[in-house]
C-alpha cells in the first residue's frame, strides 16, 4: 500500500533594515536514522547569492551552513519533501538478553559512548518526587518504557507556548503542563536519572486523518496535519534508539520525521544563527498534502470511483429490469469479534460462551432491518466432517407479499437468558401443539436424549 505526502514547510524574517546575517545552521532535512521513507527533499534559501554547505555533526546530523557575503532585509527557508507514510511497527526490534529486563547496566564501553547521553541535571525536588514513586523491581524493559512514557503523558497538560527556549524539568512539573519540547526535555532527564541514554529529537510530525472512525479509541485529527515537533529518545542495546513521544503517549512512528537528535535541545534548534540589531517579523507556514495513495481496505476507492461503481450498477440493473431478468444471491454473514479476536469460538471451536448469542442479536437486527414481520427459526445447521454433531443455524423466513409470519418477537427466547426449560414445560407445549392441530394429546409421547451422548 502506498500513503504518499507532500510537506511544504517556509520560515520568514523580515527585517525592518538590511543587516548583517552571521552563518546561519539549518537542521530542517530529515535525519539519517529516520525511518519513513523519504522520497525527495528540497531547501531554498533567501536572498540568493549565499553560500551553501552541507554537513553532519558530532551526532550524524545533517546540517546546512548558510554563508551570506551581502546585508540582507529578510531571510526565507523553504522546505519540500516528499515521504511516504508506510507503516512502522514501534516494537519491531529485538533486545539484547542483558538489557530485556529493566533496571540493566551497558557495558562499560557502550557506556563510555553514550557519556553525553547519561549526563543528567541535578534533580529538584519534584523531579526527585516523581522518580522515587518510579517502580525499581524487574520488568520487561519495553513495558517499563511504556508504562513511564504514559505517566507523563497522564501528568502533565499539553499547551502551545509560544515563548522561546525550553522550561527546566522543575518548572514543568511545577506548572503540570508544558509545549511538547518542554515534556520532551523533562523524559530525557528522568531517562538519564534512571540510568538509561536518551536524546532530545526535533522533527517534523505528521498526523493524517483516519479513513474510519476509530471503534476503541480516539480517531486522530480531523484532517490531515503537521507541525514541528520535539520528543525524546531512548538508547537500548539490540533495539538501538527507541523514540518515546510524551504528548501523546505513545511510541514514535511513520508520521515521526527526526531532523536533529542531539544531548541538548540547543544544538537541535532548527534555525540558529546571528543577526544584526533590527526589529524582526516572523512568520511560518506548514502544509502536507496526500499526492499518491493506493487502494485499501478502509477507503478502496475515491468519492469520484464511488459514484461511478455506482452509476455502472444502476445501469446494469435497468437492463437487467427491462430483460425481465430476476437474480438471487446467496451467503453467509461471517462475524469476526473486535473484544475477543483471539478466543478460540472466533477462530477455532465450533461453539463458546459467547457466539450464539452473538448470532442472535445479528439474527434479530436482519430481521428488522429485512423481514419485519419473519420468522426465526434456530435448528440444526451444517454437519462437518470428523466432527460429532451437526452445528446450530440461525434461519429467517418470510413472505415476500408482506404477510407476517410472527407477530411479536418479544415471544422469541433469549438466547442470553438461561430459560432452563423442564420436561413438564415440554409437555404443557406439546399438548397444546397437538390440540390446535386437533390431534388427541394422549398421542404425545416423551423422548429422551441419548445418555451416552449426554455423558
Amino acid at each position: 500500500m502506498t500513503l504518499r505526502v507532500a510537506l511544504h514547510h517556509e520560515t520568514r524574517y523580515a527585517y525592518d533594515r538590511s543587516v548583517a546575517l552571521g552563518p546561519q545552521v539549518i537542521r530542517l532535512r530529515p535525519a539519517p536514522h529516520c525511518r519513513t521513507p523519504i522520497r525527495s527533499f528540497s531547501l531554498h534559501v533567501a536572498p540568493d547569492g549565499h553560500f551553501l554547505n552541507w554537513q553532519q555533526d558530532p551526532h550524524g546530523n545533517f546540517l546546512a551552513r548558510v554563508v551570506f557575503p551581502e546585508p540582507a532585509d529578510h531571510l526565507h527557508v523553504s522546505v519540500d519533501l516528499v515521504a511516504d507514510m508506510e507503516v512502522l511497527n514501534p516494537f519491531d526490534f529485538f533486545l539484547e538478553e542483558s538489557a530485556n529486563d529493566f533496571p540493566f547496566e551497558y557495558e562499560p564501553w557502550l557506556a563510555e559512548e553514550l557519556l553525553p547521553y547519561l549526563k543528567a541535571m541535578p534533580a529538584g525536588r519534584r523531579l526527585k518526587r516523581w522518580l522515587a514513586a518510579v517502580p525499581r523491581e524487574p520488568r520487561p524493559t519495553v513495558e517499563f518504557l511504556f508504562a513511564l512514557n504514559q505517566r507523563l503523558y497522564e501528568d502533565l497538560e499539553y499547551v502551545v507556548r509560544m515563548e522561546p527556549g525550553v522550561q527546566e524539568p522543575e518548572r514543568t512539573l511545577e506548572l503540570g503542563r508544558g509545549s511538547c519540547r518542554d515534556s520532551a526535555w523533562l523524559l530525557v532527564q528522568i531517562l538519564r536519572h534512571l540510568g538509561i541514554g536518551a536524546r532530545f529529537a526535533s522533527g517534523y510530525l505528521i498526523q493524517l486523518r483516519a479513513d474510519v472512525e476509530s471503534l476503541d479509541g480516539p480517531s486522530g485529527p480531523e484532517k490531515d496535519f503537521t507541525d514541528l515537533h520535539a520528543w525524546a529518545e531512548a538508547y537500548v542495546p539490540g533495539a538501538g534508539w527507541i523514540g518515546l513521544d510524551p504528548t501523546s503517549g505513545l511510541f514514535a512512528g511513520e508520521g515521526h520525521l527526526p531532523l536533529a537528535c542531539t544531548p541538548k535541545p540547543q544544538s537541535a534548534a532548527p534555525i540558529t544563527g546571528l543577526v544584526g540589531e533590527c526589529e524582526v517579523e516572523f512568520s511560518h507556514t506548514m502544509e502536507v498534502e496526500r499526492v499518491e495513495q493506493s487502494p485499501r481496505v478502509t477507503l478502496p476507492y475515491d468519492d469520484g470511483q464511488w459514484e461511478a461503481i455506482d452509476a455502472l450498477g444502476q445501469a446494469v440493473d435497468r437492463r437487467l429490469a427491462a430483460g425481465d431478468v430476476r437474480l438471487t444471491m446467496g451467503g453467509e454473514p461471517t462475524f469476526v469479534s473486535i473484544d475477543d479476536m483471539d478466543g478460540e469460538e472466533w477462530n477455532t471451536a465450533a461453539v463458546g460462551p459467547t457466539k450464539r448469542v452473538r448470532a442472535e442479536t445479528l439474527a434479530r437486527r436482519l430481521r428488522e432491518r429485512f423481514a419485519p414481520g419473519g420468522l426465526l427459526h434456530y435448528g440444526q445447521g451444517k454437519w462437518y466432517p470428523g466432527e460429532p454433531l451437526p452445528r446450530w443455524a440461525f434461519g429467517i423466513h418470510w413472505r415476500e407479499d408482506g404477510v407476517p409470519l410472527w407477530q411479536d418477537p418479544e415471544l422469541i427466547a433469549d438466547e442470553a437468558t438461561d430459560h432452563a426449560p423442564e420436561p413438564a414445560a415440554a409437555e404443557a407445549l406439546a399438548g397444546a401443539v397437538a390440540r390446535r392441530l386437533g390431534i388427541d394429546p394422549s398421542h404425545v409421547i416423551p423422548a429422551y436424549e441419548d445418555p451416552l451422548d449426554v455423558l
